[in-house]
């Protein structure tokens, strides 16, 4: 049976490239994967619904007392599945697919396929207060890399399929098929041109048609325009865009500060253990913390603060409006490190939901504090709610353009286009300002493994050193006499360069065929001289371990040199030649502008 499946598909894969051409193929593929997407997103949606209620009955009737040990059992579940089956760490979903794209040929494993489907409903069902949207991309990425691959597509499509099945999952999951799309081409970095925007289209398209086609017309916000823009409220959203740009840099450094709080702790036991105690206090202390956070945007919108809100200590004190905006200011506070908790402990989901349910509270809060502080101008609280959710996701994913369309598509709330801008666009300005990463690039960054809209540093990007790496030089060792190195290398080579290597292939030096012609023909000299006397150190070194590409290339500039040594745990390698490197580096580049 496994043998006649191949054989179906060889013949497929024939006729295909006899009947159907590359670019018809892809639409093709654009549109399967963009159904896959969005079925995988419906289902990751149903099944921590189904989760949730199940364990409703149970936290209405202790009163939430049973959160202080939910999240924990879900972690506790999370770990287990990772440790006996997927056996492997678990990673941030659109990071880790923008790592593949650079340094791994688009080559996603299977079990990211399924891995997502089984532990993320576990997590946000318990209580984890992460989103579903990063692991519905990670698992659609996944399947659209398997496709790929299966049907023999080189690299360059495979990239692009999981940068549809990205947009499918988001156009599903927010209704929003125009903000996928730009999502796709503003963090994957994808040139746009039409053989890249047709397919994003047709998988988003189908994306939020399947999302239809299960959910019907759902809305996930009900939001109703209270009134348009005027110029006069001009500097309240310039207000709201320094407040979310700030809250941006908070919602970043707190990422980074907790993920390295808990890295210290080595035993994943003691992380799961501390970060779920940690989850259920406070989701106990704050309800509204409990898993994504829909109901809290929606209350906001609806302007119901106190319902978003739910039961607090504080609710006797509920009629002072600085009551009110202090509790919104925890929720702002709590919601970043009950995030980041949860995926530090070991669980697994998205930041861009919980972004928005910040940007949802930050915005509100904005709204309530200029109500109270009363400049002569009514302020619609569901609307700065609405703004405040794309100038954080402007500025913790350094996404402006998705920002502005998604939360358009999302409530229909076109007619706020211009202080969408003006808040999305402060926001990003002051966040890339401040910071030149964000949570999903600064480690990318780091390993020279990040991609951008810069065509050049992309190539040097995707080229891997061992395709560079020459390794047909004979090598010398120190002790070796003029008469030696004649007869047993230069004698034999075609190089003109000898690496000297010690006893333990550690390089000591480098011989030129330059350094040498004088003494060729001086018999004399064969027994007097030693390599040793002879050799030089080279020019610089590469590290394999440490060095990428763009690092490789500003060596070569810097030393004038045309081959430099590479050096791999600790122990000479090979070389690498200027000329060499350039010729790949020229058909890379003149295969991505394709």
């Amino acid at each position: 049976m496994p043998g006649s499946s191949h054989n179906r598909l060889s013949r497929f894969i024939r006729w295909r490239y006899k009947n159907v051409s590359d670019k018809g193929f892809v639409f093709l593929l654009s549109v399967l994967v963009g159904f896959l997407s969005g079925f995988i997103a419906v289902t990751l949606k149903n099944l921590t619904f189904l989760i949730q209620e199940a364990l409703r009955p149970a936290i209405e009737g202790t009163q939430n007392w049973i959160y202080l040990g939910l999240p924990l059992i879900g972690l506790i579940l999370v770990h287990l599945y990772v440790k006996f089956v997927h056996m492997e760490q678990l990673s941030q979903a659109v990071s880790s697919i923008l790592f593949v794209l650079s340094k791994k040929g688009s080559k996603l494993s299977l079990k990211h396929c399924y891995t997502p489907l089984l532990t993320v409903p576990v997590t946000v069902g318990f209580g984890g207060s992460v989103g579903l949207l990063g692991s519905a991309i990670a698992s659609g990425s996944a399947l659209s890399s398997q496709v790929s691959r299966l049907l023999h597509l080189d690299v360059k499509k495979r990239s692009l399929l999981i940068a549809c099945a990205t947009a499918g999952a988001i156009s599903s999951i927010f209704q929003s098929p125009i903000a996928a799309v730009i999502f796709a081409l503003e963090v994957f970095s994808l040139d746009l041109t039409m053989l890249s925007l047709m397919p994003l289209l047709l998988a988003s398209v189908s994306g939020v048609l399947t999302r239809y086609f299960f959910l019907g017309n759902e809305l996930l916000f009900d939001f109703q325009l209270q009134g348009g823009f005027e110029l006069k409220d001009t500097l309240y959203y310039i207000f709201l865009g320094l407040a979310t740009g700030f809250g941006s840099i908070y919602f970043t450094k707190m990422y980074f500060a907790i993920q390295g709080l808990f890295a210290r702790l080595k035993n994943p036991l003691y992380r799961l253990l501390i970060g779920g105690l940690a989850i259920g206090l406070l989701l106990y202390t704050i309800p509204p913390l409990y898993g994504e956070g829909f109901g809290l945007i929606n209350n906001l919108l609806a302007g119901d603060a106190l319902a978003a809100l739910g039961k607090t200590p504080f609710d006797a004190y509920t009629d002072n409006a600085w009551v009110v905006i202090a509790l919104l200011v925890g929720i702002i506070f709590f919601k970043a490190i009950a995030m980041t908790t949860t995926l530090a402990a070991g669980g697994s989901g998205g930041i861009i939901i919980p972004t928005l349910v910040v940007g949802s509270a930050l915005g509100n809060t904005v709204a309530q504090i200029l109500s109270v502080l009363g400049f002569g101008r009514e302020v619609y609280s569901s609307h700065f709610t609405l703004i405040g959710m794309a100038g954080l996701i402007s500025g913790v994913i350094h996404a402006p353009l998705t920002s502005i369309f998604l939360i358009a598509e999302l409530t229909g709330g076109y007619e706020l286009f211009v202080p969408l801008m003006i808040t999305a666009s402060i926001s990003y300005l002051i966040t890339r300002g401040t910071l030149d990463y964000t949570i999903y690039t600064k480690e990318l960054k780091a390993q020279g493994a990040l991609l951008t809209h810069d065509k050049d540093q992309n190539v040097l990007t995707l080229m891997k050193m061992d395709e560079v790496i020459e390794r047909n030089f004979r090598a010398l060792h120190p002790e070796m006499t003029l008469g030696e190195m004649l007869h047993s290398s230069v004698a034999k080579s075609n190089r003109n360069l000898f690496p000297v290597l010690d006893d333990e292939q550690k390089m000591v030096g480098v011989v030129l065929l330059d350094d040498i012609r004088e003494m060729m023909f001086q018999t004399e000299l064969y027994d007097k001289r030693h390599v040793k006397n002879m050799m030089h150190a080279p020019p610089e070194y590469i590290f394999y371990e440490t060095d990428d590409m763009r690092a490789v290339m500003k060596k070569f500039q810097d030393s004038g040199a045309w081959n430099l040594p590479v050096i791999k745990d600790d122990k000479y390698d090979g070389f690498i030649s200027k000329s060499k490197m350039l010729t790949a580096y020229r058909r890379k580049l003149i295969y991505y502008a394709r």
